[in-house]
């Protein structure tokens, strides 16, 4: 009579296993959480120690590539090559993508003729230097709005174009039958596959492979590592440390040059002024230097010499000062190689408004343009008159003339491309109408390069690793100016 009416009932059953259940359930949430964020915390340990051993083993690989190349470089011969009947590099810089297409195609036709056009025709017209940098100007002015065009293009040709790949297998094999013979089909390329064209034509520079480059690419493995190997010509490069120079009277001739060399990648004057009040503030703390005469310094004297009691001459007081320090001659070379590494880390330094430099000067997906390709950074002092661009060649030939420096160029290039010239000397004998104006710039061309950088990039895994050596190369004595690891 006194039992408990519930007692014993199916509902209090179910809530027992409901609740037995719902903890079960919770602690499964819990250890699938638990796991899974093991699992993700191992990963990320597993990813970090296989980037570690990456890095490793590319910057082992990177270290033993730049002391092979240093080893190897003053072996080396830099050979400069005949292309009278190709396209030239020169103004490669200033084309836009059409005219860039048109000259791959003319290199590709010239391949393809396997050399047999005569040499008194060449191939390729002069191009309007005036044509050119105002494609250059334009191409950097309208940077912004060419590429938001671009994108909106892109997105209605993508809306208008949108194709529905065919579930079934049947009618996917019928429309590929069907669009069998129609080249334009984008639904018959398979990227997996490649092109079965060979390698597309390149500008060849005036050493053979594109320009800087003064040797063709070296690839080796060095263990997990794969190692490429670059030597590009300094001296085909615009030096920065022209716009440093500390004589008065060259100022203005090198500040033409600078804006010459500026205009021609496309910059504006605002821009131009901000790029020269940066370059001012390292000129006021190291002035840049062209000439160089044998000077001494100050040395302070070892310690065993400085101690040394000396006996004072007859007549003399008898209180003898002692010199603690000496005077030491210093060659030109030893200052060429001070201001040269000097200059290697003030022009690497955040001094220098890299971003503005590197910005693109030509729109394009197929090239990477900007000024820095074009500036030598390791206070190289000359220009190789073989093989400077256009707007390189234009900017060291103001300091000869700068009404004459763009006849001058042009002249140069054309003549070239036949012949390079051995010595400044005989550049002026294949240009005597400019002869003077060649000699007013002697200082500052050259006609065989003499600073070379080599680049060695090391990739293992993921990881990336480059070093950048700049040296100075005489015959075969080699010379380092600084090495850079990044």
């Amino acid at each position: 009579m006194n039992e408990c009416p519930h007692k014993g009932s199916p509902d209090n059953g179910w809530s027992r296993r409901g609740v037995i259940l719902l903890v079960t359930l919770v602690i499964l949430v819990i250890l699938s959480t638990l796991g899974y964020t093991l699992c993700v915390q191992v990963a990320a340990r597993r990813h970090r120690d296989q980037y570690m051993i990456d890095y490793c083993a590319a910057r082992y690989a990177c270290a033993s590539g730049l002391k092979y190349a240093l080893a190897s470089v003053g072996s080396l011969q830099f050979d400069l090559v005949s292309r009278p009947n190709e396209p030239d590099f020169s103004d490669v810089f200033a084309l836009s993508e059409p005219q860039y297409q048109k000259l791959l195609e003319q290199a590709a036709a010239l391949r393809a003729a396997d050399g047999n056009l005569p040499p008194e025709s060449p191939a390729k017209e002069p191009l309007d230097r005036d044509s050119l940098k105002k494609t250059a100007q334009t191409d950097a002015q309208n940077k912004t709005s060419a590429k938001d065009a671009k994108t909106k293009t892109k997105t209605k040709a993508e809306a208008k174009t949108k194709i529905k790949t065919p579930k079934n297998a049947s009618l996917k094999k019928a429309a590929q039958i069907r669009g069998a013979n129609d080249v334009n089909d984008v639904n018959d390329f398979d990227p997996n596959e490649g092109f079965a064209n060979p390698k597309p034509p390149e500008i060849r520079g005036p050493y053979g492979p594109p320009w800087p480059l003064a040797t063709e690419p070296m690839e080796l493995e060095i263990g997990s590592a794969k190692v490429k190997i670059e030597v590009e010509d300094e001296n085909a490069k615009y030096p920065l440390g022209w716009t440093l120079i500390a004589d008065d009277k060259l100022k203005p001739v090198a500040g033409a040059g600078w804006s010459t060399f500026c205009e021609w990648m496309g910059y504006l004057p605002q821009e131009i002024g901000l790029l020269n009040e940066d370059l001012g503030k390292i000129g006021k703390a190291k002035p840049f230097r062209i000439e160089f005469k044998q000077e001494t310094e100050n040395v302070e004297l070892p310690a065993n010499l400085r101690n040394k009691i000396t006996r004072p001459t007859p007549g003399a007081p008898t209180t003898v000062a002692r010199r603690t320090v000496s005077r030491k001659p210093i060659t030109v070379e030893e200052q060429i190689n001070r201001q040269n590494k000097e200059y290697a880390e003030l022009l690497h330094s955040s001094l220098i408004n890299k971003d503005l430099l590197s910005r693109p000067s030509i729109a394009s997906d197929t090239r990477k343009e900007s000024a820095m390709k074009y500036l030598g950074l390791w206070a190289t002092r000359h220009v190789n008159v073989n093989t400077a661009p256009r707007q390189v060649l234009e900017a060291a030939l103001t300091f000869g003339s700068a009404a004459d420096a763009p006849k001058i160029a042009e002249q140069i290039i054309q003549n070239r491309r036949v012949k390079p010239v051995a010595d400044v000397n005989e550049l002026k004998q294949a240009v005597p109408r400019y002869s003077s104006a060649i000699d007013d710039c002697r200082t500052f061309i050259t006609a065989k390069s003499s600073v070379f950088t080599i680049r060695i990039t090391a990739v293992s895994g993921v990881a990336r690793v480059t070093a950048v050596a700049a040296v100075s190369k005489e015959g075969n004595k080699v010379q380092p100016i600084a090495i850079i690891s990044d």
